[in-house]
């Protein structure tokens, strides 16, 4: 039970890695606080989780996040962690092919939607010196072809989690991302369908993992829980690689 007790509030938590987090969250005896734009799969996590709660939200709108993090307060009186896992993939384009507007909606969903939780959440972390987790992602760091604008939200996100771990520090709050590589979610069968070669896709994406296959949601959300918890009480602006060993490099 290494977050018994706790109170985490999770954006996207309707599917994919957020689902597989709260659901972990809450066996490892977290209360948690199930956002999602899709409030139908936001109360089917919740439902999961004995004493979780579903709320609908969309993370891209400030006043949007500002009402579920009070909502949540009000709800449990404290909020000791916020995982900012919300996120999208789409499209599958280079720079000079992205419209302004599919630039803008990734930015907003993937890395706007940080400030927003920080700056709602962050009297309530301070109070419980509490921790902010980030879902980013390997291509953040090593950057991938035909995904300019995605790779920047989370190469951004990386920077923005290193300068938080820093800012807030002498709070007692610490700041981490986790970084997959690839992770089977609905988002990840969408992008499969994006891709020019959909036929060899999976083939590629087992293979790249060095450990030899692309994982589910679970191996992400064992990481985050050892995050979260007083065991990793010494750690802060870490980026987590939970990825199979797909950075290490050339492999046959």
């Amino acid at each position: 039970m290494l977050l018994e007790d706790k109170v985490v509030f999770i954006t996207g938590g309707g599917s994919g890695i957020g689902r597989a987090c709260a659901i972990v969250y809450a066996a490892e005896g977290a209360k948690v606080v199930v956002v999602d734009v899709d409030e139908h799969a936001a109360e089917g996590t919740a439902h999961a989780g004995d004493g979780s709660i579903a709320l609908m939200c969309d993370v891209a709108d400030g006043a949007s996040v500002d009402r579920a993090v009070k909502t949540a307060f009000s709800h449990f009186g404290r909020i000791d962690a916020v995982h900012n896992n919300a996120g999208i993939a789409s499209p599958s384009k280079t720079l000079e092919e992205t419209s302004e507007r599919e630039w803008d909606s990734l930015f907003n969903v993937n890395l706007k939607s940080v400030y927003w939780t920080t700056r709602s959440a962050l009297p309530m972390l301070k109070q419980t010196r509490g921790v902010i987790l980030n879902t980013a992602s390997m291509v953040g760091l090593i950057g991938q072809s035909i995904h300019a604008a995605y790779t920047a939200t989370k190469g951004g996100m990386i920077a923005l989690t290193k300068s938080m771990a820093l800012d807030y520090a002498g709070f007692g709050v610490r700041v981490n991302a986790v970084c997959p590589a690839g992770v089977w979610t609905p988002t990840l069968e969408r992008w499969c369908g994006e891709q020019p070669d959909a036929t060899s896709i999976r083939t590629y994406l087992d293979q790249i993992h060095a450990l030899g296959y692309c994982p589910q949601g679970d191996v992400i959300a064992d990481a985050a829980v050892f995050l979260l918890s007083e065991k990793a009480r010494f750690i802060t602006g870490c980026i987590l690689p939970v990825s199979g060993g797909a950075e290490l490099g050339y492999r046959r």
